[in-house]
């Protein structure tokens, strides 16, 4: 009465699990290869992004280069803090504003927005401007959806 029963395996088990772990490994290499297009395609969206962010900030300080050259100009010819200023305002291009002391402009490329503000120092200040915005804005959601 005392019968043991053993499971054996036929010759086609082993073949059964090679086929499940080639397809495993098969599902497993597709699987990385899609996400390593995928992060492929990340990077290249978010350099082509630092990019043309460093592009619009290299405009912004050549504009504020072009500033200090008016305004060195203007203290030149100034002999009072209202003459100063209202030389300045004379001279800025069209897309500035000078409020009280205050000079603001915009930048764009189309994706992104730099809204940027310097402060106009007094004439007896060894600098003549320093920023008190740079702001970095997004002006539409398109450049990430996918």
């Amino acid at each position: 009465m005392n019968q043991k029963s053993a499971i054996t395996l036929g010759p086609g088990a082993s073949s059964l699990i090679l086929i499940f772990v080639v397809l495993a490994m098969a599902v497993l290499s597709m699987l990385s290869l899609m996400a390593a297009r995928n992060d492929l395609r990340f990077s290249e969206r978010s350099s082509a992004v630092i990019i043309s962010v460093y592009e619009l900030n290299e405009v912004a300080e050549e504009r504020h280069a072009e500033v200090d050259r008016l305004l060195y100009e203007c203290a030149q010819n100034a002999a009072s803090e209202e003459e100063y200023l209202a030389a300045i305002e004379a001279v800025l291009p069209e897309d500035m504003e000078l409020w009280e002391d205050e000079i603001s402009w915009s930048e764009s490329d189309g994706a992104r927005m730099l809204d940027l503000a310097l402060r106009v120092l007094p004439l007896t200040a060894k600098e003549r401007t320093v920023w008190i915005r740079h702001d970095l804005m997004a002006e539409t959601g398109d450049e990430w959806d996918w």
